[in-house]
């Protein structure tokens, strides 16, 4: 009769980096081993670049850098013999961005011939599937997202479902030795293995948000990775780097990054709740973490992230120091806008809404606008101009059109033409397609692995 073996102490991952690609110190994945590393883990992607990702299925890191790190990354997994997880594949999460990584893998595993059994989750959703769904009312918006439609579902270049740590872990149960999965949260990354492993709940899932970022729970957010172990009673976190610290401060005050809520995250199979969590080093370096709890949900949800084009866009990009200018500097910008309105009207005979201008005074008040606290007329301003238009050639001829104004545009009072200055000759450049994000909603699901493809390589057993 056999019994089912007992869940081990503890468990120790190994984050390397907040995103693969983004690099880590050389010694960081050795120490990591050297402590007792059961996995490592990695994000492989994220929304904080925009929508472009994500509905051109194209990554933001290169397939040099991501090489560099999976080098490193896939040689401590075959010499340790644990898992590695990357999540996100190729920035969104797409089919093509997991194949992507998966590629540069299979290019490293033949190139230092490492027995690895590598799986691919594939997360991206059917339109088609997903309005029956619709219909079915089993998709619901996240605020302050209204009520979606099936024509905002078909209009989407791609549409991901953000999955939890389940499809991760019948990933590893199936023996893969690497799982690269599409669009994941940045925890379940982190937290399948210890999940898998019997560890608690609540410890795993705020131990995979302290440290989902690396080192930025740390005294030096460039100081490369961390190591968290997850034990019965909650988990310690340590940095890899022996130069830097963990502090209760620097791990408390990751639970204010990307949440709506520091004390309580929504997770696919519930929620994380902290607000009864303890934070207390342990010594100068390692910080212990006791009390957090998971809340199971009574539905099971996979988010939905879907982007489409919205037109496309050409930019230009000027400087400016004449003083008498920059001492009206948003009475010159507010003339810009009104004379090349004119003279696309008269030229094109269009007029907005056929296309859009945003003008950003960079150095003046491009990043906060209206609260900006600082005062005064700035020393230089670069002015950017981005046109959005249906098509390519409405965007670049309205930007054409704008060109000898942002070089001569004078103010009213000014009895001479000033010379500004362009940053690069041809002074417009096409951006291509312009994606927005089309859905903020949620599914209910019935299988927390349903809506994720599973790939093994042929004879791969458990």
């Amino acid at each position: 009769m056999s019994s089912t073996p007992a869940p081990p102490e503890e468990v120790r991952i190994l984050v390397p980096s907040g995103m693969l690609g983004g690099g880590f110190p050389a010694g960081t994945v050795e120490r990591g081993l050297a402590l007792g590393a059961d996995v490592i883990a990695v994000d492989g992607g994220s929304t904080d670049s925009g929508p472009h990702y994500l509905g051109s299925a194209t990554a933001k890191t290169s397939a040099a850098a991501v090489a560099r790190d999976l080098r490193s990354l896939l040689g401590a997994s075959a010499t340790a013999g644990i898992p590695l997880v990357i999540g996100s594949c190729g920035t969104g999460g797409t089919d093509a961005g997991v194949d992507w990584v998966a590629g540069i893998v299979e290019g490293i595993v033949r190139e230092q011939g490492l027995a690895l059994t590598v799986a691919r989750i594939y997360s991206e959703q059917d339109a088609a599937d997903l309005v029956a769904q619709l219909d079915a009312g089993r998709i619901h918006p996240l605020a302050p997202q209204g009520p979606l439609d099936a024509a905002t579902l078909e209009s989407c270049t791609h549409i991901v479902g953000m999955m939890g740590a389940e499809p991760i872990m019948e990933a590893l149960e199936a023996g893969a030795d690497v799982v690269l999965a599409g669009r994941a949260t940045d925890t379940a990354v982190i937290a399948a293995v210890p999940l898998m492993r019997g560890m608690p709940a609540g410890p795993t899932w705020h131990a995979a948000k302290i440290v989902e970022c690396g080192g930025q729970c740390t005294t030096d957010p460039r100081s490369g990775g961390v190591l968290a172990t997850i034990d019965a009673g909650g988990f310690t976190i340590e940095p890899l780097d022996p130069a830097v610290a963990c502090t209760p401060t620097s791990v408390a005050a990751h639970m204010l990054y990307e949440t709506v809520d520091p004390f309580q995250m929504r997770e696919p199979a519930g929620t994380l709740l902290v607000r009864e969590a303890t934070y207390r080093a342990l010594d100068e370096r390692r910080v212990r973490v006791e009390g957090s709890r998971f809340e199971p949900a009574d539905q099971h949800t996979i988010k939905l992230e879907g982007a489409r084009i919205s037109g496309y866009a050409t930019m230009s990009f000027s400087a400016i120091r004449d003083p008498h200018i920059l001492g009206s500097i948003e009475n010159w910008a507010a003339l810009l806008e009104q004379v090349l309105t004119a003279r696309v009207r008269q030229t094109l005979g269009i007029s907005p809404p056929e296309y859009e201008i945003d003008l950003r005074l960079y150095g003046y008040d491009a990043v906060l606008e209206s609260i900006d606290p600082a005062t005064g007329p700035p020393r230089e301003v670069g002015v950017m101009l981005l046109v959005h238009a249906a098509d390519q050639a409405t965007a670049t001829s309205v930007a054409k059109i704008a060109n000898p104004l942002m070089l001569h545009l004078p103010t009213r009072d000014m009895a001479y033409l000033p010379s500004l200055a362009f940053a690069y000759s041809p002074a417009e450049t096409e951006r291509g397609p312009s994606y927005e994000f089309a859905l903020h909603h949620v599914v209910d699901v019935d299988s927390p692995t349903g809506m994720f493809r599973l790939r093994l390589p042929e004879g791969a057993t458990r």
